[in-house]
């Protein structure tokens, strides 16, 4: 069972929002949270909030049990948290207003409990080394993306956030130096909480809200905190709006998120305190299956369908209206990334045509090779072939014989997987060529034509984004 937990109340701590609201007064091992929990509903989603900073703001950055307040929302049995934050903003293009969806971090704080272990209040002997690559939930992520885009909001997909000390604002060095960096905003609050999340192996996503441009923007007027009070509530209606739609379509129980911390902590820590960290009070997550039917909608939404092409009986669908999205695009790319990032890979190659657009930007995202898999008679140099039959014809394609060496470790990239006959083609032209194919990726399966099973039964790995079944 899904249920949510807030941190931050931008505009939700208000309890009308909620139905049969109630307030609860909590203890944790690691004492009293911000605030006291305010419980009810929304949508019939079981929800849970707490006042990062309490109900009058009175706790400063320093000061907030941020382990009381992620263990409260566990004890609670949330299992997922979606946080507000305000923000300054170190980009031109993010604007006094603008949300940003988090999706890195730097730390730069000094006085904070980073972890649950490790002192007396929770398993004094056991160290916990969570991994941080990928710190907030992607699932939840795309959600928020989607739901801003269909409210209208004005919104960045993605950002990094410094979180400083505080409970002072930066010097301009400070906030040059963050630029230089690659910080995108700037809070005070972001971290330990995310941290804490992942170690408690809760699904984590922020919403940062950009309040004023850092003091480094030399025209603008300078970082003032009735200025960044206003904005704030000119703009928590947004982001109250953002979380009322967000709300009811978090229905995914099996993340990443949740199997970290299963293999994260060392020392002295009995198998029965190691599961007390990562179990649901109501609802233990079974574990994260890397090749489970995947369904996002964010994705499958911009991409278009067109009936009886290029024959009858056909439904084309139609990736360039997700292509030219920008967001689409970012959607599908961040997605790969975050797959295959670190993963023993040195080539990829793109089936022509589409298979190119997306295998050219991961290339560059991931900083490997690109080599392009052909129709006949397009490439310059000596070439190896492979027929194939595809679901309206036959056809060939081509790779340059010195685009894959011996030993190279491949990926292969294309918009659609229908019979598999053009990836099957591809995969044995690496092959033929001394490569090892790693794995097919896709953004669209359509798995009642087979050739998903087709490529597994041969032995292959495949991974796809979203998939069209008896539609």
């Amino acid at each position: 069972m899904v249920k949510i937990g807030i941190i931050g109340g931008t505009g939700l701590e208000n309890p009308d929002f909620l139905k049969d609201f109630q307030e609860k007064d909590v203890e944790t091992p690691f004492g009293k949270p911000s605030s006291k929990l305010i419980c009810g509903k929304i949508s019939d989603v079981d929800i849970a909030i707490i006042s990062r900073h309490g109900k009058t703001h009175t706790i400063m950055p320093t000061n907030v049990n941020n382990r009381a307040n992620v263990w409260a929302l566990k004890q609670e049995g949330c299992t997922h948290i979606l946080a507000a934050t305000a923000c300054g903003s170190l980009r031109d293009n993010i604007k006094p207003g603008d949300l940003v969806f988090i999706d890195q971090f730097i730390d730069r704080t000094s006085k904070r409990h980073m972890s649950f272990y490790g002192d007396d209040a929770y398993m004094p002997n056991a160290v916990c080394h969570i991994p941080m690559a990928e710190p907030f939930c992607h699932n939840l992520k795309n959600i928020l993306i989607y739901e801003a885009e269909k409210l209208g909001l004005g919104f960045h997909a993605k950002g990094t956030i410094v979180t400083i000390e505080g409970p002072r604002f930066s010097t301009k060095a400070e906030s040059h130096m963050f630029r230089q960096w690659g910080a995108d905003v700037i809070n005070m609050s972001t971290v330990p909480e995310v941290v804490l999340a992942r170690e408690a192996g809760l699904c984590y996503a922020s919403v940062a809200m950009s309040t004023d441009y850092d003091c480094w923007k030399e025209m603008e007027e300078s970082v003032d905190i009735n200025m960044i009070l206003q904005t704030m509530k000119t703009n928590a209606e947004n982001v109250t709006k953002l979380f009322l739609s967000v709300i009811p379509k978090i229905k995914h129980t099996h993340c990443e998120c949740n199997e970290h911390i299963k293999t994260a902590v060392m020392g002295e820590v009995s198998e029965v305190e190691k599961n007390d960290i990562v179990e649901r009070k109501d609802n233990n997550l079974t574990a994260f299956h890397e090749n489970e039917k995947k369904d996002n909608i964010q994705i499958k939404s911009k991409i278009r369908t067109i009936p009886n092409w290029p024959k009858q009986g056909i439904m084309f669908r139609d990736i360039t209206t997700l292509l030219k999205d920008p967001i689409g695009l970012q959607l599908v790319i961040d997605d790969l990334v975050k797959r295959y990032r670190g993963k023993p890979i040195n080539k990829i190659v793109g089936i022509e045509s589409r298979g190119f657009v997306i295998g050219g930007a991961l290339s560059y995202a991931l900083g490997i090779g690109c080599v392009l898999a052909r129709k006949p008679g397009k490439l310059p140099a000596a070439t190896e072939s492979q027929e194939y039959l595809l679901e309206y014809g036959k056809d060939k394609i081509e790779i340059h014989k010195d685009a894959i060496s011996s030993g190279d470790n491949v990926l292969i990239i294309d918009d659609l997987l229908a019979t598999g006959g053009t990836a099957m083609a591809a995969i044995k032209l690496v092959e033929k060529l001394g490569g090892k194919v790693q794995e097919a990726a896709f953004i669209v399966d359509l798995p009642e034509v087979g050739g998903r099973k087709k490529l597994q039964d041969a032995g292959y790995n495949v991974y796809w984004l979203t998939e069209f079944e008896g539609e």
